[in-house]
């Protein structure tokens, strides 16, 4: 299996088809999928027909895919995937960055972790130019770790979404860094 990268406690890879299962296990968990889809189970057969090929798409522009499954350095337990794809399928120089991660890896410090690690990669070796990422306004934990990685608070937008769910009325809201303000944050200041 391709490793795409590895930090102190993770190891971010490609998936692959077998990864159906562990996928499943994290959409199906209400509580993981709360500001998703309202915490509502998968239908029969949606992970394989419409989640897999997502996961499983590959972007020209990097060569590979956008999404990578997390797992537990040194023991290989599943623990949920990040996304870090281009908005494009032929730049990466804008990419959306995310991350679903089980229960199990909750309050850790993983979600931070890894997204620092995909920043640090997408700017000093793909060609990255600029970081988004967005989620529900009321999502405090997901905002509080794109405010820890660095990433500031852009605007908030309200969208047309199939079905409500609690919050969705407040919209979501979109961070982003760029490259120039990733630099200068690195350089120490005298």
């Amino acid at each position: 299996m391709r490793v795409f990268l590895e930090t102190g406690r993770l190891t971010l890879r490609a998936f692959t088809d077998v990864d159906a299962g562990e996928v499943r296990g994290i959409i199906d968990d209400a509580e993981v999928m709360r500001y998703i889809n309202g915490g509502r189970p998968s239908a029969p057969g949606e992970v394989e027909r419409e989640l897999m090929p997502r996961l499983l798409h590959r972007y020209r522009c990097f060569g590979g895919p956008g999404f990578w499954v997390a797992e537990e350095r040194g023991s290989g337990r599943f623990l949920g995937w990040f996304v870090f794809r281009p908005e494009s399928e032929d730049s990466s120089r804008e990419v959306e960055l995310g991350y679903r991660l089980g229960r199990a890896a909750w309050g850790r410090g993983l979600a931070t972790e890894g997204s620092l690690a995909l920043i640090h990669k997408g700017f000093s070796e793909l060609g990255v130019e600029r970081v988004t990422a967005n989620t529900m306004t009321v999502n405090t934990r997901s905002r509080r770790v794109m405010e820890k990685v660095g990433l500031r608070f852009v605007r908030t937008f309200f969208e047309e979404w199939p079905e409500q769910i609690e919050g969705s009325e407040l919209g979501d809201v979109e961070y982003a860094l760029t490259r120039e303000e990733w630099e200068r944050s690195r350089t120490p200041s005298h």
